[in-house]
């Protein structure tokens, strides 16, 4: 399974650790990472994964594949700035969201839109997003939401 992992691309220090568990939970459970490939969310979470041995896709806005953070294992440059966010969720088989403004918010419509399940870790409040309070709960619901569609 592929994890799409969203969220702001500046971040505390508790989001950051959120998302580090997360990337790392993803790649504990045998799944690779998606994400945008840039910092915040998408760094400490490419960073978890990358620490667990996973493997991270990071889908960029711009056209430099250097531009990725440093845990990206494949960088895809699209040239298409935000655009790009709903080739992040459609590349994933599920999403987990955390944090996050304007784009995240953009890819839990993409996430509709595409019909992939979500769980939400401190984002917005979003018709099928489901708010969890933890990294654990996070993958364990999109895990449970993919078997029991087949």
């Amino acid at each position: 399974m592929r994890v799409s992992v969203v969220g702001g691309g500046t971040v505390t220090d508790e989001e950051a650790a959120r998302a580090e568990a997360v990337g790392r939970l993803v790649a504990e459970r045998g799944h690779d990472l998606v994400c945008g490939g840039l910092g915040g969310v998408m760094e400490a979470a490419c960073r978890g994964a990358s620490e667990a041995g996973g493997r991270t896709v990071g889908i960029l806005p711009g056209e430099d594949r250097d531009a990725a953070n440093p845990h990206v294992d494949v960088a895809i440059a699209t040239g298409l700035g935000h655009a790009r966010n709903g080739l992040v969720v459609l590349n994933g088989d599920a999403v987990v969201a955390i944090d996050g403004g304007p784009g995240t918010l953009s890819e839990l419509g993409f996430a509709g839109v595409f019909d992939r399940p979500v769980a939400g870790l401190g984002t917005h409040n979003a018709p099928g997003v489901e708010a969890v309070e933890t990294p654990e709960e996070a993958l364990s619901y999109v895990e449970t939401a993919l078997d029991e569609r087949g």
